[in-house]
Order: C-alpha cells, then structure tokens, then sequence
C-alpha cells in the first residue's frame, strides 16, 4: 500500500478522541481528540510527534466538523490508508469488518441494546463517509474476542427460538483491551495460560481467557450488564424492571433512563457522578454510601474472579487495566485480599509503589498467581486488524 497509516478513532457521545499510527512499524504519529461535540465551546487537546501538546476551545457543531478540524492539523489525510474504529455491535455480524451501508444498517437494528454507543458511532462513520468516500472505514467489533465463547457460557437458559430468531445471547465486550493486555502479559512472562483480566475504568468488565481465547465473560447480552459501571447498572434481577415498570408505574422508558444514566456507581453512592475519583473522595470524606459502592465493585470483582478461578482450574495471571485498575491501588488491595486459598499473594509495597502509564508486578514473588497492572492499548489493535483487513482485501 502506498498509504501507510491509520487513523484510530474512539467515538463518544460526545466525543472524538484519534490515534494516528504508521503501519506496519505501528508507530504513533499523532493523538488527540475533542469534546462536547455538539456544543458552541467545544474543547481539543493534540500533539504530533515530539512537538509540544496543542490545547483550546471552538466550535464543533457535529462530527463532521470534528473531522475537518483533524484533517487540518494532520495537514491532510493523503497518507490515511483508512480510519480504524471500535464500533461495540452489529446484528449476526462480528469481526473486522468494512463498515459500508450494511453493516451499519446492522448495527441500528441493535440500538435498542447500546444506546450509549451504536448512534455515536454510526454517526461518525456516515460523517466520514460523506467527507471522504473514497476512504475505507474498518471497524473492529467489540464482541470478537468472544466469537468462540463455548456454549455453556454462550447461552441463557430461555426457549431457543429466543436465541436462535433473536439474538438473545451472552456475548462479551472490551475486546481489544482485554486481547491486548492478556497478549501483552504473554509477551512478558514468555508464555500464555490461565489469564484473568480485569478492565476496570468508566465502563468495566473481566475476561476469562486461556492461552490467548477468551472462553467467559462478565458480560451479558448488553454492556448494561455485569459489573457496576461509572452510571450503568451492571447485573440485576430482570423482574424487578418488570415490577417497577408495570406494577410501580414507572413505565418502561423512565426505567431505561436510571437503568443507563442514574445507576452503577452514581447510584450506589447518592452523588451526582458515578467518577471513581468523586467516589473514592466522598468515602474518605466519610460518605457511607460512596464507600458502600466502591464495597460492591470491588465485591462484584471477585465474584467473577472466583468463577473463573473455578472455570479454569486456577489462574496463571491476573491482570489489572484502564484508569480504575491502572490507579486505584486500594481498590486492588481490596480485590485481592484473602486469596491465599488459591496461592495469590499481593505485594503490598510494589502495589502502592505503581505510577500511571507504567507495566508492574504487583504480586509476591512466591505468589502461585502473577499479578501485574498493564497499560490498555486499545488503539494498536484496532490499527493492527484494519491494516489486515486492507491487505487481504488487496492481495
């Protein structure tokens, strides 16, 4: 290909946040991103290269500005072999994908179950193809790194017309972050195995992966479920929707709203955001129910882990990723205390000792399960499968 890059783009409701990465040597040319799209003071942030980062604030009415506005400090998109993306969901379709008409058309027919994050990204990629339709748009689903799921952990126990004619399934996201990071942990220990990785952030989720294929999940059908999220609700009891919908008469889109917007963390602790920092600092203010919330993740942590200890026999690794697992050394004390029945042993020390952005051990040297905290590189993979998809497609 004469054009060797991609430009990675995480789409947000509001939101625009790019990587630009030169293909194959994968090295970063560019990041950026702006927020409050939509908005008459839009805020942006840059850097290329080595240069100095570039702050300000303008006008960014909807994406196709966002897009115009990357284009000019990238001095043009000539060298772009495509834009990469991250999209969550499609109807019966997953993978790498080019997502042309069809497949976005797909993605619509699920909005009902992403409603924080199919339009955006729908939106995006209709922006790009409108500005520059000679430019492919490859999307790496989400639910990919779950496509071999087995079975037992695939289905719900509902009549399989549900499955077979709706969809109605588990299936599993954060798949770029938890490929990478469990990849990654490979790379370091000089071989794969039992790895549990744990993506801890605004949305959170774990994986259950062995040598290198993730076989269980935290996740259900929708990114609404599993563990308690920034403002989402994670897992509850599907009849308590219906009795507060029909029998409370909160009516079934009221309920939807708390259930995406008022709940999770925000929920739990009373304030009005579920943001870890908010939450951590209100608990050591000594608001009951900001540390009632960070009990319940932490909790609703090591029930997964412990399912999947049982899943796989043990572990080999545990891995901690995004900005709550990366950050919140006690939340990781919290998570890994009394486990000494399966030979975990955390290094109190080293755990503490961690910085931002850095690779760490944080486990005991004679711990049976490695803990180490590793930076997501969400960004690299996606790059990585577009640039493959491109070249299959021209060979």
């Amino acid at each position: 290909m004469s054009a060797n890059q991609i430009l990675v783009a995480n789409i947000g409701s509001t939101s625009f946040k790019f990587r630009l990465i030169e293909m194959p040597s994968e090295r970063v040319l560019a990041v950026g991103g702006m927020d409050r799209i939509g908005s008459t003071e839009s805020t942006f942030k840059y850097r290329l290269g080595s240069e100095p980062e570039q702050k300000g604030t303008a006008a960014f009415p909807d994406y196709s500005a966002a897009i115009a506005f990357v284009e000019k400090i990238l001095g043009g998109f000539g060298q772009l072999a495509a834009v990469g993306f991250k999209p969550v969901m499609a109807r019966g379709i997953s993978g790498t994908q080019v997502l042309d008409e069809t497949v976005l058309r797909a993605m619509e027919e699920v909005n009902t179950l992403l409603p924080a994050h199919n339009p955006p990204y729908i939106a995006a990629v209709r922006s790009f193809h409108a500005c520059h339709p000679e430019l492919p748009c490859v999307g790496t689903f989400e639910t990919a790194f779950y496509d071999h799921l087995p079975a037992h952990n695939r289905r719900y126990p509902i009549p399989l017309e549900w499955e077979e004619k709706y969809g109605v399934r588990r299936y599993g996201f954060h798949g770029a972050s938890h490929r990478y990071v469990t990849q990654r942990a490979a790379e370091l220990r000089g071989s794969t195995g039992r790895f549990i990785s744990c993506h801890l952030g605004g949305s959170s989720s774990i994986a259950c992966v062995r040598d290198g294929v993730a076989i269980n999940s935290s996740w259900g059908m929708t990114p609404q479920s599993g563990l308690p999220q920034n403002n989402r609700v994670g897992d509850i009891d599907v009849f308590a929707l219906i009795y507060l919908a029909r029998d409370l008469g909160l009516g079934i889109d009221a309920v939807e709203k708390v259930l995406t917007k008022e709940s999770g963390l925000k929920g739990l602790s009373g304030l009005d955001s579920g943001d870890i920092r908010d939450i951590v600092a209100a608990a050591n203010a000594g608001n009951e129910n900001a540390a009632i919330a960070l009990d319940v993740l932490a909790a609703s942590v090591r029930k997964y882990i412990g399912s999947f200890l049982v899943e796989m026999n043990g572990a080999d690794c545990l891995i901690f990723t995004a900005g709550i697992g990366e950050n919140e050394t006690p939340l990781r004390e919290k998570i890994c205390a009394d486990l000494s029945f399966c030979g975990l042993e955390l290094d109190l020390e080293a755990n503490r000792a961690t910085f931002h952005g850095k690779e760490a051990v944080i486990s005991t040297p004679g711990s049976k399960i490695e803990v180490r905290v590793i930076p997501t590189n969400e960004e690299i993979i996606i790059a990585r499968n577009a640039w493959q998809k491109l070249s299959k497609t021209q060979a």
